[in-house]
């Protein structure tokens, strides 16, 4: 598990360094998203989950701020209820559930984004965020497929 957590870290800190600038505040490609998916897929839902809410509680501290915390953690909880509950229908492969994984990440962040600023203006914003979270999840589905079908039986 510190493996994890340490590889999820790294991706977050690298995904930090790297200008990637879409030209939409607050879009991000979710590196860390790759490990998680992974784990969910290799390892176990709790583990993945443990993972998941403390690479966001480091990696705040670390890089962002309390802010920053609040909203990752809205968005992974969302993320990640979405990617277990359609991983456990058994009807979806890596790529939708990473997809769905990018999309409420988004969500959940409006969501907490909107009460933070007493504004439900800002649900404007979705369409945008809809669109570079089908974008950025499937990328990382991608990522996570690969990784999965190569390593995956030695996680096991």
């Amino acid at each position: 598990m510190g493996v994890f957590l340490a590889l999820a870290l790294i991706c977050s800190y690298v995904e930090s360094l790297i200008p990637f600038y879409f030209g939409i505040p607050g879009v991000k490609l979710g590196l860390t998203n790759i490990v998680v998916v992974l784990m969910l897929y290799c390892v176990g839902t709790k583990e993945a989950f443990l993972i998941s809410m403390l690479r966001i509680v480091l990696s705040g501290f670390l890089f962002g701020n309390m802010f920053s915390i609040l909203y990752s953690l809205a968005g992974g909880i969302l993320s990640f209820l979405v990617m277990y509950l359609l991983k456990s229908t058994r009807k979806f492969g890596v790529l939708p559930i990473s997809v769905s994984g990018g999309v409420f990440h988004n969500v959940g962040q409006l969501i907490v984004a909107a009460a933070v600023v007493e504004n439900y203006n800002i649900f404007y914003y979705m369409p945008v965020l809809l669109i570079a979270g089908i974008i950025t999840g499937f990328l990382i589905g991608i990522a996570a497929q690969e990784m999965i079908l190569r390593i995956g039986d030695r996680l096991k």
